[in-house]
């Protein structure tokens, strides 16, 4: 009788303690839909997991079709109140209208909300922006890539509604212009994430006020932004902790522009494709500068000559492990082996197909 009582009793403290305690840990790597359909098992697999709040911090809909209806019905429920990140890239079937519902309906579940991903929704507008932003206080990180309907209002509402952004993708959002930059620069001094790639009406003068106020800045995409000079390209130099930088198609940019970017010792990630007017003196400037990185391309430059990879191998040779020389014509050693000679630990040969 007493082994019996005694069993029943490990068993109770089994199911109220170790198993709450593994489904924590097992459920935050479950993928949401199969969270969800766990709930369906049993009332008390159902009520184990709905008490494990942690959890139940994050919404994925990417990719997903009916999403604004989803999206709204799953914050009308108790366990999503804590929600911190929500991603809607490339879902389908979500419109202004569904921000309006979730502000009207599900405002107390969005106040603790860290990280909004509209990335492809291009069926919201400013008029969304500014509807799921005001309903957002702390709002952290804010991505909206590949929007064109999104212009300067949107940002307008952006900066006024949410003061907490470090990291923000406008990527694609052609009706940005330099009066958003302005925004961002005078609102987001501890910026520290920036995506502005083809945002092509932008010029020298809007990403200058980003440079000068955003000194914060770790990563920096002007990928396919041919408009910009060396005079905004200097002042790159700003940025002492700057790790990312990504200049891909920036015809503009000289050795001189280069040498200033070398100031920024901290650059792990470069991406210099079809920076046609750069030579050998910007990347050995570059190479002194820069001596901590581990991706460089260097693709389709025809003005760069093996004399910039030997001062790479001097002074990156031990941390370089992504390097793409493809269309270098001047650079003669372009083959695995003899750029393993330079540089032993590279794993990545090719960045562009």
């Amino acid at each position: 009788m007493e082994e019996t009582e005694a069993r029943a009793g490990g068993d109770l403290k089994w199911s109220r303690e170790t198993v709450p305690k593994v489904l924590r840990i097992v459920g935050t790597r479950l993928p949401q839909r199969d969270l969800i359909s766990l709930l369906l098992v049993s009332p008390w697999l159902h009520r184990t997991l709905v008490s494990c709040s942690s959890l139940w911090l994050a919404l994925d809909f990417r990719e997903m079709n009916n999403a604004g209806s989803r999206l709204v019905a799953a914050l009308s429920l108790f366990r999503y109140q804590h929600v911190k990140q929500i991603n809607l890239e490339f879902a389908q079937d979500i419109e202004d209208k569904h921000l309006d519902l979730l502000k009207t309906k599900c405002l107390d579940s969005l106040q603790e909300l860290e990280s909004l991903n509209l990335n492809v929704c291009q069926k919201i507008s400013d008029r969304g922006v500014e509807t799921i932003t005001s309903a957002c206080p702390i709002l952290k990180v804010f991505s909206i890539y590949w929007n064109v309907r999104v212009t300067d209002i949107g940002m307008t509402h952006l900066v006024k509604n949410c003061k907490h952004i470090v990291d923000l993708n406008l990527s694609g959002c052609k009706n940005i212009t330099d009066k958003s930059l302005q925004l961002i620069a005078d609102n987001y001094p501890d910026l520290e994430l920036l995506n502005l790639t083809r945002c092509v009406k932008l010029t020298d003068g809007g990403l200058q006020q980003i440079l000068l106020k955003c000194s914060s800045l770790q990563s920096l995409n002007l990928y396919a932004l041919s408009s910009f000079t060396d005079e905004a390209y200097k002042k790159i130099s700003l940025l002492a902790n700057l790790r990312f930088l990504d200049l891909c198609g920036a015809q503009n940019l000289s050795d001189q522009g280069l040498s200033c970017i070398a100031k920024c010792k901290n650059l792990v990630s470069l991406n210099l494709t079809w920076c046609v007017r750069v030579t050998d003196v910007g990347v050995i400037a570059i190479a002194q500068g820069c001596t901590s990185l581990e991706f460089l391309s260097l693709f389709g430059i025809v003005g760069v000559t093996d004399k910039c990879l030997e001062a790479l191998s001097r002074s990156c040779s031990n941390t370089i492990m992504t390097l793409d020389v493809n269309g270098c014509i001047g650079i003669k050693g372009r083959r695995r082996d003899e750029l393993l000679q330079y540089f032993p630990y590279l794993r990545c040969f090719k960045v562009h197909s």
